[in-house]
């Protein structure tokens, strides 16, 4: 039986690039590029292989720009069959985004929402059980395996020796973990055709809502001695102290 699948993908500025301005504080996002988040790749990746495995069709869902269209190629390459940017949106609010996305995913025919468990700029976690209290659906949280039985999503969750399978009617959200899969490399093929797809791009159709203050994005200031033992001997009892202060 084939199955309709909503993936919702993100982009992010790339991390490990982000410098940080040594007088305010604020992150130095000017000139840094964007990347497909690592934990949208594993849900594209568990959403084709629900498609590879019991047909259907794939659609990815995400907030962007014009920069967002070279990560909706790359999910393309995956295996994504349609895709849709919502321009626009600049919030960092779960909540109002689980509301932005629910109104979307009401226009596209589904039976399976999947999105990843976190984002790596936010780390929130929160998105996944937002979106589904939005849409009245079951979540199945964590997902290291999915199946579906008809009309049954069978989730295997949990850690190491302590999985479980839970259950949920369809439609319903699933939200994945990095253990659930190795999303693939796609052939040179795919990238190529990837290239030569329409991407549907719309801007925000609701009235921004503010749920939340965010009250600062400024990195901590860190102060070190800097303090240089030559003397190995001298230097680890001091090292050793510092430790036990720390961990009081």
């Amino acid at each position: 039986m084939p199955y309709n699948i909503i993936v919702l993908i993100k982009q992010i500025p790339d991390l490990e690039l982000i410098k940080i301005n040594k007088d305010t504080g604020a992150p130095i996002l000017e000139g840094v590029p964007y990347r497909f988040e690592n934990l949208s790749k594993n849900a594209v990746e568990a959403a084709v292989r629900l498609k590879e495995k019991y047909g259907g069709k794939v659609t990815a869902v995400m907030f962007g720009n014009e920069k967002g269209t070279q990560v909706m190629k790359e999910a393309y390459a995956m295996g994504v069959d349609d895709g849709y940017i919502i321009t626009g949106y600049t919030e960092s609010n779960p909540r109002f985004t689980a509301k932005v996305l629910a109104n979307k995913i009401k226009q596209i025919p589904h039976d399976i929402i999947i999105l990843g468990n976190q984002s790596a700029d936010s780390m929130s976690g929160m998105l996944a059980s937002f979106l589904a209290t939005q849409l009245n659906y079951p979540l199945l949280s964590n997902a290291l395996k999915i199946e579906i039985n008809d009309k049954t999503a069978i989730a295997s969750e949990g850690a190491e020796k302590f999985v479980a399978d839970e259950t949920a009617p369809l439609p319903c959200v699933i939200s994945v973990t990095q253990e659930t899969n190795e999303p693939r490399f796609p052939p040179v093929m795919m990238i190529m055709k990837a290239g030569q797809k329409k991407i549907n791009i719309e801007p925000l159709n609701l009235p921004v809502e503010s749920y939340s203050k965010v009250l600062s994005k400024m990195a901590p200031k860190s102060e070190r001695k800097r303090i240089i033992f030559e003397d190995m001997d001298k230097g680890l009892p001091e090292i050793v102290k510092v430790i036990k202060e720390v961990v009081k």
